[in-house]
C-alpha cells in the first residue's frame, strides 16, 4: 500500500510538472496508508558488584535485571492503524522486561507489548474510547528505554504498573493544553484477574500542559488485588512534572502515594510513598548527561516486602551518560548506587544495606 501510494505521487508529481494534469498533489497525501510499521531493540549489560551467583538482580527491579549477562530487555514489532475516527495497536515483544513484568499472566499474553482499539465517539470534538492492552497512564517512565532519562528505571516505575488491560474514554482540549481520561481496568498492572476477585479497578488521569515547555499530570489508580474474600482496597496518586528549563536542560520531579487496608474492612491503611527528581543536560547535540536522586519507602511490605523490622526504605542516586550514535540509535552507560535502612541486599552472599552496580545499554528504534 506505502509503495502504492509512493509511485502514485511520484508519477502524479511527473505529469504536473509537463503540464498533463490538473490533479491536486494533496489529494495525493489524502490517500496515504494508515497502516505504519515500527519496532525497538534494546540490549544492555550489568555488573552488580554484589555478584548475585543466580544472576539476578534485587527482587524489585524488574527491567534491566539480569547481572553479568549481556541481554536483550526490550525487542517489539508493531503496527499500528490510524485514520481519523479510528485507531488500532498490535506490538509482540521479547526480552528480560516481558519475562519478568508479565510473569503471571497467561503463556499466550505474556508476549503482547500492546493490543488495542480506539473510536472516535464525537466529530467536533476529540473524545476517544480505547479498550485492550494499552501503556499504562500511570508515570513519566516508560518501557522504552530510549523515551527515558535513564538507562535504568526507577524504583517507583518498577513497582508501578507499566501497562494496564480495559476500557479509556479520552478526551483532549481543543487548544491541547488538557487531557483527562477515566478508565475501567482489570487490576494493578494485570491482564488476566486474580483468581477468585470480581473487583472492579478504576483509574483517571489529568494531564495539563501550559506551554511547550511544561507538563504537569496527575494520575489515580483504586482497587482490589486480592480474591474477594480477602478484599483489600488499594488508592494511589501519582504526581509528576516535566520542564524544559532551557534548551540543554530538562528536569522531571515527581511523588508517587499508596493507601491500601491492612485487612478486610480495616479503618486502618499501610502506606508506601515515593519522591524522585532527575535532572538531564546536553553539553552537545549528540550527548545527554543525567542524575537522579530517588527514595522509596513501604515499611509495611505492600508492594515490596522484605521482612526486616523497618520494612522497605531506600536511597537511590544514579549518572548517566548517552552517546546519540544515530538519530535512531544510542548508546548508554549508568552507574547506580541503592542504600537501605535495613539489610534488605546481599554482597556475595551476605546481608548488606548497599547495592552498587553499573549498566550499559545498546538500543536502535525504527
Amino acid at each position: 500500500m506505502i509503495i502504492k501510494y509512493k509511485m502514485k505521487k511520484i508519477i502524479v508529481t511527473a505529469l504536473l510538472a509537463l503540464g498533463f494534469t490538473t490533479i491536486n498533489a494533496q489529494e495525493v497525501e489524502k490517500e496515504k496508508s494508515p497502516i505504519t510499521f515500527s519496532g525497538y531493540i534494546e540490549t544492555y549489560y550489568s555488573y552488580d558488584f554484589g555478584k548475585p551467583d543466580n544472576h539476578m538482580r534485587p527482587g524489585f527491579i524488574y527491567s534491566h535485571n539480569k547481572h553479568n549477562e549481556v541481554n536483550l530487555n526490550l525487542g517489539f514489532a508493531k503496527i499500528n492503524y490510524a485514520t481519523d475516527n479510528i485507531r488500532g495497536n498490535f506490538a509482540l515483544m521479547a526480552g528480560t522486561y516481558a519475562a519478568y513484568n508479565l510473569a503471571a499472566e497467561q503463556d499466550l499474553l505474556k508476549n503482547v507489548f500492546e493490543a488495542n482499539v480506539g473510536v472516535k465517539i464525537l466529530s467536533k470534538h476529540n473524545l476517544w474510547i480505547d479498550a485492550g492492552i494499552m501503556p499504562s497512564h500511570i508515570g513519566f517512565e516508560s518501557a522504552i528505554g530510549k523515551d527515558c532519562m535513564t538507562l535504568t528505571r526507577s524504583i517507583l516505575a518498577d513497582n508501578s504498573p507499566y501497562y494496564e488491560a480495559g476500557v479509556k474514554i479520552g478526551y483532549t482540549s481543543a487548544d491541547s493544553k488538557w487531557y483527562v481520561a477515566v478508565m475501567y481496568l482489570n487490576g494493578w498492572q494485570r491482564i488476566q484477574k486474580v483468581e477468585g476477585n470480581q473487583t472492579p479497578a478504576f483509574g483517571t488521569q489529568v494531564t495539563f500542559k501550559p506551554n511547550a515547555g511544561v507538563t504537569l499530570n496527575w494520575s489515580t489508580y483504586a482497587g482490589n488485588e486480592q480474591p474477594d474474600a480477602l478484599k483489600k482496597w488499594r488508592y494511589f496518586n501519582n504526581f509528576y512534572g516535566q520542564f524544559k528549563v532551557s534548551e540543554r536542560v530538562n528536569l522531571i520531579t515527581g511523588f508517587d502515594i499508596g493507601a491500601q487496608q491492612s485487612a478486610r474492612g480495616s479503618v486502618k491503611y499501610d502506606i508506601w510513598y515515593a519522591p524522585i527528581v532527575i535532572a538531564q543536560y546536553k553539553p552537545w547535540e549528540k550527548i545527554q548527561l543525567a542524575a537522579r536522586v530517588e527514595y522509596y519507602e513501604d515499611a509495611k511490605g505492600v508492594i515490596i516486602g522484605t521482612g526486616t523490622p523497618n520494612g522497605f526504605k531506600t536511597y537511590g542516586y544514579s549518572a548517566n551518560f548517552d552517546y546519540l550514535v544515530t538519530d535512531n540509535v544510542m548508546f548508554r552507560l549508568e552507574a547506580r548506587s541503592l542504600k537501605s535502612k535495613d539489610q534488605i541486599f546481599l554482597k556475595e552472599g551476605n546481608p548488606n544495606a548497599n547495592n552498587v552496580f553499573l549498566s550499559t545499554s545498546l538500543a536502535i528504534s525504527f
